[in-house]
């Protein structure tokens, strides 16, 4: 595994070439990026010393690993002008587009292409991302292989059943958002009970990762961090009573079923 390409030079295709070069898994030489926005592929080339081209024909030819990174809407599209030139013995596709059934490259692309999806987060940017991997009908062990081992450089992966991808997708997908949306919440209460908003930010994000690292380091569940902090009386226990009789438990759960419904409505149209 020397050498690869990626259709579309987005966020999520820039998050790939950081962890790449990161990691050592491939020079800057052996990338190449197709991109239809000039300055975009100037920016790619200044930025990480990579190939580009305006070509995504020019990837399929040159390069047997492919990552899709392209938008959702213009998938069939891609796959429509590039179906021609994929052998099937050669080239691995990888697609990381949201939504999209493994069955709806499989149905376009030549019989027997060898086709794995992922669904990452955007916590990419950071070489934090935790990758859902589900392998297509044709793709081999060692294909799966490669695919972990590649988007390992941008955080941990786990193998998944396809049947579950809506489900990643609402939970980890889109939890970035979630997780975003209650530092925001719990800034501005600092904020209402008047601590200065820099020092509310400063309190609320040193709290949210120590938890996660206190949680993933004592391997504790969420329950015991709870208990290990909420005495009889007190004011933790006076906010979750709260919380919970404002139904935020509930919430949030009913919310992150309604992003899996979502997703699955937008799979049904691939």
């Amino acid at each position: 595994m020397k050498e690869i390409g990626i259709i579309g030079g987005g966020q999520m295709a820039e998050a790939l070439i950081k962890g790449f070069l990161k990691k050592n898994l491939f020079k800057s030489e052996n990338i190449l990026v197709s991109e239809p926005i000039s300055e975009r592929r100037a920016y790619l080339e200044k930025n990480y010393k990579i190939k580009t081209t305006p070509s995504n024909l020019e990837v399929i030819e040159k390069k047997d690993i492919i990552i899709l990174a392209v938008k959702p809407q213009v998938m069939r599209k891609v796959l429509e002008e590039m179906k021609n030139l994929i052998e099937v013995k050669r080239h691995l596709i990888l697609t990381i587009a949201a939504g999209i059934s493994i069955n709806f490259y499989e149905k376009i692309l030549p019989p027997y292409t060898r086709v794995i999806r992922i669904m990452p987060n955007t916590c990419a940017l950071v070489n934090q991302a935790i990758n859902a991997i589900s392998k297509g009908s044709f793709a081999t062990e060692e294909d799966l292989k490669i695919t972990e081992e590649i988007f390992s450089s941008i955080g941990e992966t786990v193998l998944v059943d396809e049947s579950l991808m809506d489900g990643v997708t609402a939970l980890s997908g889109s939890g970035p958002a979630y997780v975003a949306l209650f530092i925001e919440a719990l800034i501005d209460a600092g904020v209402r009970i008047g601590l200065p908003r820099q020092i509310a930010e400063k309190l609320t994000l040193k709290t949210f990762s120590g938890t996660v690292k206190l949680l993933e380091e004592t391997k504790k569940n969420p329950y015991e961090i709870k208990s290990m902090v909420t005495s009889p009386g007190g004011t933790t226990i006076t906010a979750i009573q709260e919380f919970y009789e404002r139904g935020l438990p509930g919430i949030i759960i009913s919310g992150i079923y309604k992003a899996y419904l979502r997703s699955k409505e937008l799979s049904n149209f691939s």
